[in-house]
């Protein structure tokens, strides 16, 4: 796979950010058994973020941990139970219509099936078209125009426009879906697994548009991937979830090269290497991953970790600087994250 380089990881000083996430909560009530009354779900406990224009933010995590949850909050298809978004400096009220559909217009997002995320009962115009049609007063000519621009600027020959769905490969499926989040002009993109549908081969021309895009618009990625190969390439900021809490946070650089909480070591560990002087042993967890039904109190993974104590199962940890660090440099959830080895 070849890419491009990644972006740099200076955030200019006092830009507004694009989105700022403060506290994000997202719980399910779901039944238990006929007689067993309601439990909660606590998809999401407590998320909190910042992301400026051009940035990428990758979140990562097993299954299960509250990535594709952060997507569909932050796209508003689901809003948070609790917690505050704020677009641009502008606060998501529920309540109020107006302010609720101009910021849908400016956060869109790329599924991961670009066979499944696509209508085949409508050509590549009449999808990419339709969101001009519900949001803007542009007439037909307008509309085609402005169709074939995108097509153009995503790789896609504009006399395709009149194509089905299924007359193209997975990669061009997957362009069509980047160019129908575009049409509107949105400041952040939510991608969730955007390449990992598609050939090796065909991931590094995808990821390399994405970039290509963000620099032209200035674009705001919220980057969801269980790839660590990837997010390692275009990531400027990491959000490792466990079980919805973030358990590291911070740049990506910062990540990758001193991790400090035992779990985001193991995804690390996992991640396949080629050159064998890259490898490092294998850090296993303990045991399955609990059910979200029921947590376990205190840290969520102390009964998987090697390195938990009696304060892990009592005392939640909260998120903070590492070694009195620099607060966005580097953030970890773990009562003996200065302890630990800062290697991989």
């Amino acid at each position: 796979m070849t890419l491009t380089a990644t972006h740099g990881t200076t955030t200019p000083v006092g830009e507004v950010p694009v989105i700022e996430a403060d506290g994000l909560i997202k719980h399910y009530p779901v039944r238990r058994g006929l007689l067993g009354g309601q439990a909660l779900v606590r998809a999401l406990d407590g998320v909190s973020f910042r992301l400026a224009a051009g940035r990428t933010l990758a979140v990562v995590g097993e299954s299960g941990c509250g990535k594709s949850t952060l997507a569909r909050s932050v796209t508003l298809i689901e809003p948070p139970t609790a917690g505050t978004l704020t677009f641009a400096g502008t606060s998501y009220d529920a309540a109020d219509r107006r302010r609720h559909r101009a910021l849908r217009q400016s956060v869109q997002m790329v599924f991961q099936d670009p066979y499944g995320s696509l209508n085949p009962r409508k050509t590549v115009g009449s999808i990419l078209g339709e969101p001009l049609v519900i949001n803007t007063r542009l007439n037909r000519v307008e509309r085609r125009d402005r169709t074939q621009a995108m097509m153009a600027r995503v790789g896609l020959r504009p006399d395709q426009i009149d194509r089905y769905p299924h007359m193209f490969s997975g990669g061009q499926r997957q362009r069509i879906a980047i160019a129908r989040a575009l049409m509107l002009n949105p400041k952040l993109v939510v991608a969730d697994e955007p390449v990992s549908a598609l050939d090796v081969s065909i991931q590094a021309q995808v990821l390399n548009l994405m970039m290509d895009l963000q620099d032209e618009f200035r674009l705001a990625y919220l980057l969801i991937s269980h790839d660590l190969s990837v997010v390692r390439l275009i990531a400027d900021d990491i959000i490792v979830m466990y079980l919805g809490r973030p358990v590291e946070q911070g740049a990506a650089r910062a990540i990758f090269e001193t991790p400090r909480h035992p779990y985001t070591k193991t995804l690390l560990a996992a991640t396949p290497r080629i050159d064998p002087a890259d490898r490092t042993e294998r850090l296993a967890p303990k045991g399955e991953l609990p059910s979200p039904l029921a947590p376990p109190p205190g840290c969520h993974f102390h009964r998987r970790c090697p390195f938990a104590t009696d304060r892990c199962s009592a005392e939640v940890p909260r998120l903070r600087p590492l070694d009195g660090g620099p607060l966005d440099e580097h953030q970890v959830a773990c009562h003996h994250a200065e302890g630990l080895s800062p290697t991989p």
